[in-house]
């Protein structure tokens, strides 16, 4: 049983990238490339995904092995709302959260500004550390969690090239400006 979840997340970039379905790590998986590591026990990844995409990454997904789960209506309802649908590696038990991005002109921007990083010897592509530090904000807004502006300053304290323009400029149409000027602060001292 393979545990390392590398191995898996650069399987899932491997079908990703042959059904043409755009997408960027997030989350720990990024963290762990943009800032201090740590442990996470998933893979979460935004995609954008096509409704005719949808038969074909099932599929693909589901020959990763036997007892993994994957449900093509989770994926339509999560297609509808701009939701999330999982994956379950049956082999390693690891959890892909897929979350669908949306037509935004952050969306945009964010696939955009996306970051090849070689994994096992593969190209896989990374959210920003500014795109990545601006979701992070975004989530603890929405659930006031500590882990979301720790992880956030730990980005902030490993990152001395980020694009100060665009992240204030995001931060301000998100309402999140306040926390990561206070977060840039703290980082600098």
């Amino acid at each position: 049983m393979e545990t390392d979840p590398r191995h898996l997340l650069v399987k899932v970039a491997r079908i990703l990238d042959r059904l043409d379905i755009p997408y960027a790590v997030t989350g720990g998986m990024a963290i762990y490339v943009w800032g201090r590591p740590r442990f996470t026990a998933d893979i979460d990844i935004v995609v954008l995904l096509k409704v005719l995409r949808v038969g074909e990454l099932t599929r693909a997904l589901s020959r990763l092995g036997e007892a993994g789960y994957i449900s093509e209506d989770a994926i339509r309802r999560a297609l509808e709302t701009h939701g999330e649908f999982n994956f379950i590696d049956g082999g390693s038990g690891i959890k892909v959260d897929f979350w669908i991005s949306g037509d935004a002109a952050y969306d945009k921007s964010r696939f955009k500004n996306r970051v090849a990083k070689t994994i096992l010897g593969y190209h896989v592509f990374f959210v920003s550390p500014e795109d990545l530090i601006l979701s992070k904000l975004r989530w603890h807004v929405l659930g006031e969690s500590s882990r979301q502006l720790e992880d956030v300053e730990s980005i902030l304290n490993a990152q001395k090239k980020l694009n100060r323009d665009y992240l204030y400029k995001w931060a301000k149409i998100h309402k999140t400006i306040q926390i990561l000027h206070t977060l840039w602060k703290q980082s600098k001292k």
